[in-house]
């Protein structure tokens, strides 16, 4: 399509134009185009230009941010010699609704105090946002990271931000490690006016490309269980603790090998001086047992923790084996309430039914036996006497073998009792608490929000791409996994605040783009007009939109 303008002569020697919208057609019987007129504007000299141009920024919302720049500059400057000429654009919106976000929580504020009595010369609170900001919007390595402030991203600083301003912050962040961490999670909490009654802690582990571990007594790069799967590298064990709304309380980086059981005592000891109210810890099976129970019960805290359903302790098996009827609290979702054991003894269960669940437990059990079966069959020896290398491989199967039985004579069979102590745990969990005010279903529901630990790691390991980690030294990969966790808390705000996605608000926010125009006259940076979509997102957070003009100057180095 195009503009057409087209004239005629009247009567009187005056000349009359008249726009037009167009397009090009062929015509299938003369076998060439023609112009076919799709709307008049009407005469040129009577046209409202204010709504022309109205209507030019409402089609630029369907263009490119580069293109609609392109298209408004071309707007401003039609009708005289001023024309601005397009330079180029670069990315804002995502950078600064988080700056804004930074400000409003408190981080500038936190940081200014940390080196209120310390002499710096390069912009150590900036850089430290521009790390963050890079995490959440275009994770790369710090070298990287300097290009993409330089070349990408429309950050909003003054000063520029080099390679060495950004190690100098990292060593000034890990020096205030805790303080920086509290400051930050209790004014969220006040900001959102959080209710910190539930705290959920989870660990998991993250591997690094290397060939050996670190030897040395305590160092962070060692073997461990790796919760990716890769046993094979050496890794760190980091430790995150979330509230039931999924913001980030406070991160911990442990050593490789470090046992899930074995932190416990070291998070209620950290977080016990942060003077936190009546909290209820929330923790996965990994923790369970009996001296890490003690040690939440601490100072008059309370636990729900998930229980292993094989473990041999009496007091499980006694949950497990108590009869009673289920109440249902919601869809697939079932609970009986337990109590074991008098006095010092007295252990409170509640346990849990997923009907569907169940259903599926049923399905995958009867399909391992018939390969089973099949396996046996396949051996040409019902009897299996003698241990041949196909009965090892089956009795050692970790699925497979907890439905066998091998005799002294070496005969291999499906136990059937097995297989009857297996159905007694279809669909079910049991969870523990020392809390006696909770419902039953408060505890099933609390437990449940545990997989918001679970989300927040998805987002450090994807989004945030924690991983591959670039540094080498200890403080620095320490440094690298609180960036992660500042980034974690200002996307999870944004998220609850607006109820979107932080995929959805960062692809939104990032097509504002600031544009760099210059003329004769001189230069200016202008942001692309907001879309509704952006404007709703700004208004959930209590943001207000970016201005339309950034800075104007005589020359292109000023901009």
């Amino acid at each position: 399509m195009y503009i057409r303008k087209i004239s005629r002569r009247n009567a009187d020697g005056s000349v009359v134009s008249y726009l037009q919208l167009a397009h090009n057609v062929r015509d299938p019987q003369k076998g060439y185009t023609k112009a076919e007129v799709i709307y008049n504007f009407g005469r040129q000299e009577e046209l409202d230009l204010a709504a022309i141009k109205r209507l030019v920024k409402s089609l630029c919302r369907f263009l490119s941010p580069e293109d609609a720049l392109e298209a408004t500059a071309a707007l401003a400057g039609s009708g005289g010699d001023g024309r601005l000429r397009f330079i180029g654009s670069r990315a804002m919106g995502g950078a600064y609704l988080l700056r804004k976000l930074w400000e409003r929580i408190g981080i500038e504020g936190v940081f200014s105090r940390a080196i209120a009595n310390r002499e710096f010369t390069s912009p150590v609170e900036w850089a430290v946002f521009a790390m963050v900001a890079n995490r959440a919007l275009a994770p790369d390595s710090k070298l990287g990271m300097v290009e993409w402030v330089d070349k990408d991203v429309a950050l909003g600083n003054d000063a520029p931000i080099a390679l060495q301003h950004l190690y100098r912050a990292m060593d000034v962040l890990l020096e205030n490690d805790e303080s920086v961490q509290k400051e930050v999670f209790f004014s969220t909490a006040t900001l959102l006016n959080l209710e910190v009654d539930l705290l959920f802690f989870d660990t998991t582990s993250t591997y690094f490309e290397r060939d050996e571990e670190d030897e040395e007594e305590g160092a962070l790069l060692r073997y461990g269980k790796s919760k990716d799967k890769r046993d094979d590298l050496p890794q760190i064990v980091i430790g995150l603790a979330v509230t039931k709304e999924g913001i980030p309380v406070r991160c911990w980086v442990l050593p490789g090998n470090t046992a899930d059981a074995s932190t416990v005592e070291m998070v209620q000891k950290d977080l016990a001086g942060w003077k936190m109210s009546r909290c209820v810890w929330v923790m996965d099976r990994g923790m369970a047992g009996e001296e890490n129970r003690r040690i939440l019960q601490r100072a008059g805290g309370h636990y729900i923790l998930g229980e292993k359903l094989r473990d041999r302790q009496e007091a499980n098996q006694a949950a497990l084996s108590t009869p009673g009827r289920y109440k249902k609290i919601k869809e697939n979702m079932e609970v009986k309430e337990i109590v074991v054991g008098d006095g010092e003894r007295r252990r409170r269960f509640v346990l849990v039914l997923n009907p569907e669940e169940a259903k599926k437990d049923l399905a995958t059990r009867e399909k391992n036996l018939g390969k089973i079966r099949a396996a046996l069959e396949a051996m040409g020896d019902p009897q299996m006497r003698g241990h041949k290398k196909a009965a090892c491989a089956l009795l050692s199967h970790k699925t497979h073998g907890r439905y066998l039985r091998e005799s002294e004579n070496g005969k291999i069979t499906i136990d059937m009792g097995k297989v009857r102590a297996e159905e007694r745990l279809d669909g079910k969990y049991l969870l523990s608490t020392s809390d006696d005010s909770l419902s039953p279903e408060d505890v099933a529901l609390g437990y449940k929000q545990l997989l918001q630990v679970e989300r927040a790691f998805r987002t450090l390991k994807t989004t945030l791409e924690l991983r591959p980690v670039h540094h080498r030294k200890e403080d620095r990969i320490r440094s690298h996994v609180l960036l992660c966790w500042l980034a974690l808390h200002l996307i999870r705000v944004a998220e609850l605040e607006t109820g979107e996605t932080w995929d959805t608000i960062r692809a939104t926010m990032d097509r504002i783009h600031l544009g760099e125009f210059f003329g004769k006259d001189g230069g200016v940076l202008q942001r692309t007009e907001l879309t509704q979509d952006q404007q709703n997102l700004l208004k959930k957070l209590k943001i207000p939109p970016p201005p339309l003009f950034r800075k104007i100057a005589a020359t292109p180095e000023n901009l």
